[in-house]
């Protein structure tokens, strides 16, 4: 069998990609559809018709729901079999986080069980540690928080305050401290707290359970929406830690902390893309039911775009996550096969897809912020009202853009990652940037290009590269040290870099349907792909052309500027037509159907 070439993080800026080569999630397998069903049926039958309940926080509710999903196997996928999981891959985690994404408030407390409150132990703790934790965790009879932040530190996690001192007998750490935000807080068994100990420079992390005496909670936050999810500040007041349960290395919390916060991310857009399919099959059903001037609202083309637009922007986002999935898999498998073990492979694997998980993380979380404003809008009167779905979902999807990282930290990590990894040599990044200044003073080749819509495609995606190669290189080159303080820069650089991104893995997985099917089958999906294609033209463009005018000047700019225009010009299309052709696909089915 021919060995599949192994993508790097952070490639696609500079290499092309075989759309045979993406996991896309029509090739999901029947073990995969089956555990997708599995919460499917879970959300249904245990979440739904009690949501009144969970969102009033009923005394030992979400914890009896965990219970259930862990017997049922959704708080183990990740985790290996000898410890009581299934240990499945990547890809399959990222499925049941998309699946789990439909479950309204309740998907913060599973998120959180499952992701931050055990995945620290299972990468980083002991063989003493995993077996004493991890098969409580995976069946749910103990619940998992995470504490790192705290009322002085949020995105500069390293500032923490909470303090850890050596008792005098040497067997256990003494933490005093206060933590807040703290998911699961009210109903949590194990909690990974980070703290420093005496006057360490960086933070170290905790394996603490409640029952060790000195943890107080706040009473329960009252927030803008995840009503139904626990969050509370968390105190210790000198907790007796056994210095067993220190996890991983001392001052190896911060890097623990990023490294959980990657995995973090990336399954946040999974359940972000989840939580939006739900909204845009409310938005289909109401669009369809409602009637004004006598017939169904969503005969209208002004709703139509906005179904249509709805659908684009999920679809491309999920492209973007479940090739990304594979990505880490696939860097996994080679980690492993090179002799090192699944926990640190997997690691690595993700921490070569940081810039990645971040550009997902601030891609779904924007998207699934559209779907449900514009999921109001469909509803009318009916979707202010708190006895209608999207009242609550509006309220609901804010934090995403807040958790894991605000975005405007995400954007700028996304630049800062992909930088150091070029400065580590992990990453050409220079040479193409060199490539495309060249190309700036050559004549523009006018020739008639290709008639093959995924050709046409590529060429553009392949201009989209070159146009934020040219402005990040050119940034780097002219500020220098300096970038790092012009925030607005990164984040234009980043924008593109995002859309790029996102426009391409949408590109691969319509090409790759079109290697099983006609391209009729996928007329619809061929019309997303252009549509969003068409769309970041004019969004690269905008972000690059506020970063030059931002830094460069004189000759330099204009030619720079007629460059852009150039990597960013377009074919007229009928965008108008193509939206039309997604949405009466979605009112015909009446649910989101791609």
């Amino acid at each position: 069998m021919e060995k599949k070439d192994v993508l790097k993080g952070g490639e696609f800026l500079i290499k092309e990609t075989e759309a045979a080569n993406v996991f896309i999630p029509e090739d999901f397998d029947e073990e995969q559809r089956m555990i997708a069903d599995t919460c499917s049926d879970f959300i249904k039958q245990e979440i739904e018709p009690i949501l009144d309940r969970i969102e009033k926080q009923e005394e030992g509710l979400s914890a009896s729901l965990m219970e259930k999903a862990g017997e049922l196997g959704l708080l183990g996928i990740s985790v290996p079999e000898d410890l009581g999981g299934f240990g499945k891959d990547f890809v399959t985690s990222m499925l049941t986080s998309e699946i789990i994404g439909g479950a309204h408030s309740f998907a913060v407390s599973i998120s959180a069980h499952t992701g931050i409150g055990t995945l620290p132990i299972l990468y980083y703790g002991t063989a003493d540690q995993k077996q004493k934790y991890i098969p409580n965790l995976a069946s749910g009879v103990w619940k998992a928080a995470y504490c790192l932040t705290e009322p002085s530190s949020g995105s500069d996690a390293n500032s923490a305050k909470t303090k850890a001192t050596l008792s005098e007998d040497g067997k256990h750490y003494i933490l005093n401290g206060q933590k807040m935000w703290i998911t699961n807080a009210g109903f949590a068994h194990v909690f990974t707290v980070f703290a420093k100990i005496d006057d360490d420079a960086d933070m170290t992390a905790f394996i603490i359970e409640k029952d060790f005496g000195g943890v107080t909670l706040n009473p329960e936050e009252k927030k803008l929406g995840i009503k139904g999810s626990s969050t509370r500040q968390v105190f210790f007041n000198d907790c007796k830690v056994p210095v067993e349960n220190l996890l991983g290395e001392r001052e190896g919390g911060f890097k623990i902390a990023l490294n959980i916060l990657n995995i973090g991310r990336i399954k946040l857009a999974g359940s972000a893309v989840g939580g939006s399919k739900k909204i845009i099959s409310h938005s289909v059903n109401y669009a369809n039911e409602r009637e004004q001037f006598g017939r169904p609202i969503s005969k209208y083309g002004a709703i139509k775009h906005k179904l249509a637009e709805q659908c684009i922007k999920i679809f491309a986002s999920e492209s973007a996550i479940y090739r990304c999935s594979q990505n880490i898999d696939d860097a996994t498998k080679e980690l492993m096969d090179g002799g090192m073990d699944k926990e640190a492979a997997t690691l690595e694997g993700i921490r070569q897809f940081a810039a990645e998980a971040a550009i997902l993380k601030v891609h779904a979380s924007e998207a699934l912020d559209y779907v449900v404003d514009e999921g109001v809008q469909i509803y009318g009167g009916m979707g202010y009202s708190a006895e209608a779905p999207m009242e609550s979902a509006y309220r609901d999807a804010r934090i995403n853009r807040i958790f894991e990282g605000t975005n405007e930290i995400n954007r700028m990590l996304i630049v800062d990652m992909l930088l150091k990894r070029a400065m580590k040599g992990e990453l050409d990044l220079m040479g193409p940037a060199q490539a495309v200044a060249k190309e700036l003073m050559s004549i523009p080749d006018f020739g008639a290009g290709s008639d093959d819509i995924f050709e046409q495609a590529h060429d553009q995606v392949k201009n989209f590269k070159k146009a934020a190669l040219m402005v990040a290189g050119s940034a780097a080159q002219k500020l220098m040290m300096e970038l790092a303080k012009e925030q607005e820069v990164l984040m234009n650089i980043s924008d593109m870099i995002i859309e790029i991104y996102v426009a391409e893995s949408t590109l691969l997985r319509v090409e790759k349907l079109s290697l099983s099917k006609s391209k009729e089958e996928i007329s619809e999906e061929i019309e997303m792909m252009n549509v969003y294609i068409y769309d970041v033209a004019d969004k690269i463009n905008k972000f690059g052309k506020d970063a030059l005018n931002s830094f460069a000047e004189g000759d330099e700019l204009r030619m720079m500027l007629m460059g852009l225009k150039r990597f960013t010009k377009q074919q007229p299309f009928n965008v108008k037509n193509a939206r039309r052709k997604v949405a009466d696909k979605l009112i015909a089915e009446n649910k989101y159907c791609y």
